[in-house]
């Protein structure tokens, strides 16, 4: 069978940051890696689950907008997948990213989607916690300004 193309990439080269992971057609797929895999350190449920609430609602409100195709966890908890079309560049994708980061940091009211009607872990939510990730992913692309493909780390 043949592998995913996620699974051809050795993790063990992999830092945290941002990569263009794979190009379907006209959907481009980025790898937001917040956590260096096989560390140990990973993600929790509650910050992956509420950054994913918060980054999903603020792309999809973002200058963007038009162009995400879908926003959502890695099961590894080591980060993210944004999946967009390649109709804008990968310096607005990263500006955007960054955007959305400083958005979630600066954000002080509910969670959105935090609701019975609205998730299915609504329980599982703190604003706390995904800011803390936030905060350590937006140092992580603070100095970040192009945005390489896994055949960079190879």
């Amino acid at each position: 069978m043949k592998k995913i193309t996620s699974f051809c990439v050795d993790h063990r080269k992999l830092n945290c940051g941002i990569y263009v992971s794979r190009i379907d057609g006209n959907v481009i797929t980025y790898d937001l890696r917040v956590k260096k895999p096989n560390t140990g350190d990973l993600m929790t449920n509650l910050q992956m689950h509420t950054a994913e609430h918060m980054f999903a609602t603020f792309v999809r409100n973002s200058k963007i907008a038009d162009n995400v195709v879908y926003f959502g966890p890695m099961g590894c908890q080591t980060g993210f997948y944004l999946l967009v079309t390649n109709d804008i560049s990968r310096s607005e994708v990263l500006n955007t990213v960054k955007d959305v980061l400083k958005n979630i940091l600066e954000y002080d009211g509910p969670v959105f989607g935090a609701s019975e009607i609205e998730c299915g872990n609504f329980r599982s939510l703190d604003l706390t916690a995904a800011k803390q990730v936030c905060a350590e992913y937006a140092a992580i692309l603070e100095p970040i300004s192009q945005i390489p493909t896994y055949d960079d780390v190879k």
